[in-house]
């Protein structure tokens, strides 16, 4: 932020210009106007209560009364009394102790008399205004304020002098002061404003720079302003509007988070619907076309005796192949619904792959394939005891399918803390790293040609997949020295 664009200096150009124009237009009034202030403070004064002092002669005719009066007037104004007869000679007077002074206010008197050029009738016929006049007396060198007034009732005129204090050397004197009083008052006015404008703008920079960044929508910063002002409010609004937005906009944020994931999602959906139709049509297309034509051929006797069995047995077995694909797809439509649920019981998984190796011993036998089974006693599981079995047939189907001749299977338990790990491994091809995360889709083939030598329907592996994912289990695939494993964990009770 600029200096001379920044509220705190603005505050304290405007603070500092406004205060010492004020003190500077006070000393020069006071310059300038101070005397002739007082001059007219002090004729207006002295008049006012010449008017009070003519009402209260008027009500006495008590010589001591009368004394008295012109006493208190003299003390309280500073004033020398003088009253005339009608014929301008003075009649009364009271002696202040100093016979000097009163004698020069009396030649005052007849000095204002003669500059008026004023005669006896003239006075004679003034009426009851109280005139004033300043007079200049070179004698003492001072001026004097001269105030009289004609009494009709009592056919005299009341004459009050009071001398001017001079005026000038006071003012010498507060000028001089002034100038002291002015430098000191500069520079206290320049501390406070400063300290004035920091003060007022600091909490408005903090608000400031919470505004900015809130424009660029950080709501992390929160104005700590505790005063109980407009200021205090301000900060107070928009930490509030700072955390509604934050709030709206993280609420927002998700809502296109989760939006985006449901786009995501029926995209995936819709392209797994294609590849799931694709590959169902053409692991069915296959069956279908030999069921078909076998058929027609023995409809039109073009087989031979000899031969009819063979065409038989071949429409038996794929139709057979046919239905183990409609039960394997109705089973994983089943497991990828969502609303699945598990019926979980307490069991010895050894039992279990017991039976399954028992249920698989005559194929095995018949292939040739040498079964290594290693097995830890008493493995008790909270799991589904069908669907588990379903996951070790599909894994020991897959390793009958896929080892190589007079090669081995392998099936091994072992203990890692809390978790028994279950591993299927037969010898023969390993399994490229690249293609180790996709065999657990639907329909996926390692073998790009679909070789219909190896059997199966290409979801064994996904329907094992979500089986575990349901138990939460941990699974994969490693290729070993000799071939590839297939493992799954189990939480031990």
């Amino acid at each position: 932020m600029k200096i001379k664009k920044s509220i705190t200096a603005k505050l304290f150009l405007i603070t500092t210009v406004v205060f010492i124009a004020f003190l500077s237009t006070t000393l020069v009034i006071q310059s300038v106007f101070f005397e002739k202030f007082y001059i007219s403070k002090k004729k207006s004064n002295l008049k006012n209560n010449l008017v009070k002092f003519m009402t209260e002669y008027n009500k006495t005719n008590d010589l001591n009364k009368t004394t008295e009066l012109i006493k208190n007037f003299e003390e309280e104004n500073s004033a020398k009394v003088a009253i005339l007869d009608r014929y301008g000679q003075l009649k009364f007077t009271i002696k202040s102790g100093n016979e000097k002074s009163d004698a020069g206010k009396i030649r005052i008197i007849n000095e204002v008399i003669r500059q008026l050029n004023i005669n006896v009738s003239a006075f004679s016929n003034m009426d009851d205004e109280v005139n004033t006049i300043i007079t200049d007396t070179k004698e003492f060198e001072t001026k004097n304020v001269v105030c009289f007034s004609a009494d009709s009732s009592k056919k005299e005129f009341v004459f009050v002098i009071s001398s001017l204090q001079p005026v000038n050397e006071a003012a010498i004197v507060i000028k001089e002061f002034y100038l002291y009083f002015y430098i000191g008052a500069v520079f206290l006015i320049v501390i406070l404003s400063f300290v004035y404008s920091n003060m007022i703008s600091k909490p408005l920079i903090k608000i400031n720079s919470t505004a900015s960044k809130m424009a660029k929508l950080d709501f992390s910063e929160r104005c700590n302003i505790k005063s109980e002002d407009e200021i205090g409010n301000l900060a107070s609004s928009l930490n509030f509007l700072s955390e509604n937005l934050d709030n709206a906009l993280t609420s927002l944020r998700g809502a296109n988070e989760r939006l985006e994931n449901d786009i995501k999602h029926e995209r995936t959906l819709e392209k797994m619907r294609k590849e799931f139709t694709a590959a169902v049509s053409h692991e069915l297309k296959t069956p279908i076309s030999l069921i078909d034509g076998y058929a027609e051929a023995l409809k039109d006797n073009v087989v031979v005796d000899e031969d009819r069995d063979y065409y038989l047995d071949v429409i038996i077995d794929e139709s057979r192949r046919m239905s183990n694909l409609v039960c394997d797809m109705l089973d994983l439509s089943q497991l990828e619904s969502g609303n699945f649920k598990l019926i979980k019981e307490k069991f010895y998984i050894d039992e279990l792959i017991s039976q399954i190796v028992r249920k698989f011993s005559a194929i095995i036998s018949e292939k040739n394939i040498d079964l290594r089974v290693n097995l830890l006693k008493n493995q008790k599981v909270d799991a589904d005891w069908d669907r588990i079995e379903q996951v070790l047939n599909n894994l020991l189907t897959n390793a009958i399918r896929h080892v190589d001749d007079n090669g081995f299977i392998k099936i091994e338990m072992k203990k890692d803390g809390k978790w028994v790990i279950v591993e299927v491994e037969n010898s023969g091809k390993h399994i490229p790293e690249e293609e180790q995360k996709r065999i657990w889709d639907n329909f996926y083939k390692i073998d790009k040609s679909r070789n219909r030598k190896l059997g199966g329907t290409g979801i064994g592996l996904a329907i094992v997949k979500n089986i575990l994912e349901l138990h939460q289990s941990e699974y994969g695939v490693n290729n070993t020295e000799k071939g590839a494993m297939f493992y799954f964990k189990l939480k031990s009770i």
